[in-house]
């Protein structure tokens, strides 16, 4: 019986960020698409001499699937490496009804996304008790992307959440402009480029520096931008690890 399609997140840079499950699937495959322009070239080092490997970045949505759909039907194990996770900001659905509409199986093997590789080299959670406890994945509208009501930036920063953008580093001037009113400008940001590679860059500044930072140092793509005031690590303490606190694991100490 064909295998279905495996659509892999490769993680956000690290090669030693893909999954086991991951790196057992490029081991095995005999056919891999892969996001070239993203995913590291060291994470390939897991597919076998033989596979067939195929850049999907000078490829378009048509000619990706082709390669998917043929070699599967031709019974062999095919892997889509996407960058990250690729429930976020992957183009996964398209490719996901192209692969329904011909009959052919799939499934995801999840990874880690760049907004957890951010965080993780900022050193910072996001979830902070007493100042957020909510975290938005979004993006700046942009020429590919129109937003639905209700998304904007602006209605988004109403709810003062942790916000992390994704696909943003070139629109910074109305990301800045959008966030000022609700978050305040000294609310703190952060801008994480090419998270966990060896080139990685980090920044960190008020919102009201965030189109000079990018601009200053010259970013338009490959950023994480996260703002919020989560970014300070400072509030109250979890009632989870409190003495005082009860739950199935632990009583209360007197």
């Amino acid at each position: 019986m064909p295998h279905p399609v495996a659509i892999v997140g490769a993680g956000p840079g690290d090669p030693e960020l893909i999954t086991l499950k991951g790196a057992r699937l490029l081991a095995e495959a005999e056919v891999v698409v892969h996001a070239g322009s993203l995913v590291h070239p060291k994470i390939l080092t897991h597919c076998r001499p033989s596979c067939e490997l195929h850049d999907s970045a000078p490829l378009n949505l048509s000619q990706i699937c082709d390669l998917m759909i043929t070699n599967q039907k031709a019974g062999k194990r095919v892997v889509r490496l996407h960058t990250g996770d690729s429930s976020i900001f992957g183009a996964t659905a398209e490719q996901v009804r192209e692969l329904d509409k011909a009959g052919v199986p799939w499934h995801i093997v999840p990874g880690v996304s760049s907004f957890q590789a951010a965080a993780a080299e900022l050193g910072a959670e996001l979830t902070i008790p007493g100042v957020s406890q909510t975290v938005i994945l979004t993006r700046a509208e942009g020429r590919s992307s129109s937003m639905p009501d209700g998304e904007k930036l602006a209605d988004l920063a109403r709810h003062q959440a942790t916000l992390c953008l994704f696909l943003s580093a070139a629109l910074g001037s109305r990301v800045q402009d959008d966030l000022i009113p609700a978050y305040g400008p000294d609310c703190p940001a952060a801008v994480v480029v090419r998270a966990t590679w060896e080139d990685q860059q980090v920044f960190r500044c008020k919102l009201s520096d965030l189109f000079k930072t990018l601009k200053e140092n010259k970013i338009t793509k490959h950023a994480m931008i996260i703002v919020g005031r989560a970014l300070n690590q400072e509030g109250e303490a979890s009632k989870l690890y409190d003495a005082a606190f009860s739950h199935g694991y632990r009583k209360a100490e007197p």
